[in-house]
C-alpha cells in the first residue's frame, strides 16, 4: 500500500465544505467522478459500518473510525463488495484491509483547507492520482455555489 495526499483550498466555510462532503445529494455528486451512483450507505457515526458503493452494488466495506463535525472525518476499510456482497477474506479484499482514508477541513483565512490523505492499494495508485483532483475540484464547486 502507498500513501497518499490531496490538499485544496476552497472558498467556502468549513461547515459548507462538510455538508458537501458527507449530505446525501452532494455525496452522490461528488463521489460519481470515481464510479457512477456512487452512495454511502451509513450513519456516519464513529464505530458505524459504512458501505461506499456504485449502481452495481460494488464497492468498499469500511468503519467510521472518527467524526468530529466540520473538521475531520476518518475511514478504515475492511473489504471490498461485489453485486452487494460484503468480502473481507478474499485476496481483494485483504489489500484493503486496515486502509485508511481521512479528511481534514483547517479554516485558513477566510477558506478552508481541504486535506484527503490515506493508503492507496498499488494496483488502484495511477487511478485514484488521476481522479481525487477530479472529485476534489467537484467538491470544490459544489461548496462555492451560494
Amino acid at each position: 500500500m502507498e500513501k497518499m495526499e490531496f490538499k485544496m483550498l476552497i472558498d467556502a466555510p468549513k461547515e459548507r465544505v462538510w455538508d458537501v462532503l458527507w449530505g446525501d445529494t452532494t455525496y452522490r455528486q461528488w463521489t460519481a467522478v470515481f464510479s457512477p451512483g456512487s452512495r454511502a450507505d451509513t450513519d456516519w457515526e464513529k464505530g458505524s459500518k459504512v458501505l461506499f458503493l456504485n449502481d452495481n452494488n460494488d464497492g468498499m466495506v469500511s468503519m467510521v473510525a472518527e467524526n468530529i463535525p466540520n473538521e475531520y472525518m476518518a475511514f478504515i476499510h475492511h473489504g471490498v463488495v461485489k453485486k452487494g456482497i460484503e468480502d473481507t477474506v478474499s485476496d481483494e479484499a485483504r489489500e484493503w484491509t486496515g486502509a485508511t482514508e481521512n479528511y481534514t477541513l483547517k479554516t485558513v483565512g477566510r477558506q478552508t483547507e481541504l486535506t484527503v490523505d490515506g493508503d492507496i492499494a498499488d494496483e488502484f495508485k495511477d487511478y485514484f492520482m488521476k481522479t481525487w483532483p477530479k472529485a476534489m475540484e467537484k467538491v470544490k464547486q459544489l461548496a462555492e455555489v451560494s
